[in-house]
């Protein structure tokens, strides 16, 4: 029997009931936007209504992206992300869960790391080209880019491309990343749908692991994994003390200190901000920097932006694997379109999600016909331009 005491006690930390009805949250839902009949201000009024075990049970519930561009207009200072996270563990704790996508597969991949008994052969991939250890200061946090390019063989893409590519660029800065052999997912996906007994399960494995390499720096290629260790991972009592950095980071510091130099080549690039690593972490600046140095000066404008960008960017269009719909073709068509309105040859991303869900929308002979780019990783893009590469 839901304890409805305690989830309203929860729900007032999110300071859910400080909304004004203005309905600013509703207003740049990208879902909200360019699909059905959905509303998170509705979303919220049901929740401080105490209408549980409906929510609980309606679609909606996982249709939020979390992308945060409610929390960045709420003038009450709500935490929608925060509140819709909350929701779902509930839900998850009265048998209720979301609409998988994908069967569900990849949640299920996810649990089976949890697994003391589990047994990967992790490192395949990694080719004799590629200098990597077992222990020291820089290491490098896969994520889950090995399965996916598995899974996702229909698409033609390679999100290791980005490991790849990363570690060659470590190589030669003279850096010979650790790798670890029994790493496991990071657990964004199942957090983000509810299951937060099994995503600190994964953290603490992850932890551990780290911890035994002596690693003061952990680099991500995956904006995902690099905002579950920075933010989540600490929320949930999981403390860190390496320093922590995306690969766009790392780049941008080495091209100010004159230790990596690109070569201009005559391709145009717009890029694609992941929620994870611009609205949830605020890191804009450092991805660009690392663009306009890979793109030509042309009108002072090397890298062009799209009509959303920053802080205004619109998403991927799906979150955690959860209600992959009509909804999200939409919105990842929509995003597509204004890449390719910009001129630009290449689309650049930071997170392997964004890869695959424009990707996936790009299977589509019409809006490939209309919007087709291709779509490339920060650090494989940086490999390819470096001087003397």
């Amino acid at each position: 029997m839901l304890d409805v005491i305690e989830i309203e006690d929860r729900v007032r930390r999110t300071n859910a009931y400080a909304c004004l009805e203005c309905g600013k949250c509703t207003s740049v839902c990208p879902v909200s936007r360019y699909g059905r009949d959905y509303s998170p201000r509705m979303l919220l009024n049901r929740t401080i209504r105490k209408d549980f075990e409906s929510l609980f049970q309606d679609y909606d519930l996982w249709s939020c992206l979390t992308c945060k561009k409610c929390d960045d207009v709420c003038l009450a200072g709500i935490q929608y992300v925060e509140l819709t996270q909350l929701l779902r563990s509930t839900a998850l704790e009265e048998g209720f869960d979301g609409k998988c996508s994908h069967a569900g597969a990849l949640q299920s991949l996810s649990r089976i790391m949890t697994s003391d008994d589990l047994h990967q052969n992790r490192l395949e991939w990694v080719t004799d080209e590629l200098e990597t250890a077992t222990e020291g200061d820089t290491l490098y946090f896969v994520g889950c880019a090995p399965y996916f390019d598995v899974f996702f063989s229909d698409l033609n893409l390679s999100t290791l491309e980005a490991a790849e590519s990363s570690i060659r660029i470590l190589n030669k800065l003279g850096i010979t990343p650790v790798l670890l052999a029994d790493e496991r997912c990071c657990g964004h996906d199942l957090l983000w749908s509810g299951d937060i007994e099994n995503f600190k399960r994964l953290g603490k494995h992850n932890l551990e692991e780290i911890k035994k390499t002596g690693a003061q720096t952990i680099l991500f290629s995956c904006a995902e994994c690099f905002s579950t260790f920075k933010s989540l991972y600490p929320q949930h009592g999981m403390e860190i003390k390496a320093e922590l950095k995306h690969m766009s980071q790392f780049l941008a510091e080495k091209m100010s200190s004159g230790e990596l130099e690109l070569e201009s080549v005559d391709t145009a690039i717009t890029y694609q901000d992941p929620c994870r690593l611009g609205r949830h972490l605020g890191i804009y600046n450092e991805p660009r920097q690392v663009l306009q140095n890979a793109s030509p000066q042309e009108n002072g404008a090397p890298l062009r932006e799209m009509q959303q960008t920053g802080k205004r960017s619109l998403c991927c269009g799906v979150s955690a694997w959860l209600n992959c719909d009509v909804t999200s073709k939409a919105i990842q068509t929509e995003r597509l379109r204004q890449a390719h309105a910009t001129g630009a040859d290449v689309l650049a991303v930071a997170c392997p999600k964004c890869q695959i869900h424009l990707t996936c929308t790009m299977k589509d002979q019409v809006v490939n016909d209309k919007y087709g780019l291709k779509i490339r990783d920060i650090s494989s893009i940086t490999l390819e331009r470096l001087v003397d590469n």
